[in-house]
């Protein structure tokens, strides 16, 4: 089996034990759950660069993953997921391409 398979593999299965952990600790929770549970995650910091401009700190958080997750029909929670799994899918799809690049 090639290694870019089996890094592929853990890539897929670990964005989506990311996905469903963060999920099953903000879905149906208020703001304060959400910022309570993604607080200090590489997630809170890419959510707040895509916060409303001139806020800071868990305003720029909250209004970055609201704007995150409804790019996918969703809100916050929705927000607070892909912020959370997209390090993971980025780390792994860096991982897999130079697997192929230099090993297959």
């Amino acid at each position: 089996m090639k290694d870019s398979t089996i890094v592929g593999g853990a890539t897929v299965i670990a964005t989506g034990a990311t996905a469903a952990t963060t999920a099953s600790a903000v879905v149906g929770g208020s703001a304060a759950t959400i910022m309570s549970a993604t607080a200090g995650t590489t997630g809170a910091a890419l959510a707040a660069t895509a916060g409303t401009a001139g806020t800071a700190g868990g305003a720029a958080i909250a209004s970055g993953m609201a704007t995150i997750g409804s790019a996918v029909g969703g809100g916050m929670a929705a927000g607070a997921v892909i912020t959370a799994a997209a390090p993971v899918a980025i780390v792994g799809g860096i991982a897999y391409g130079l697997c192929r690049w230099l090993r297959d």
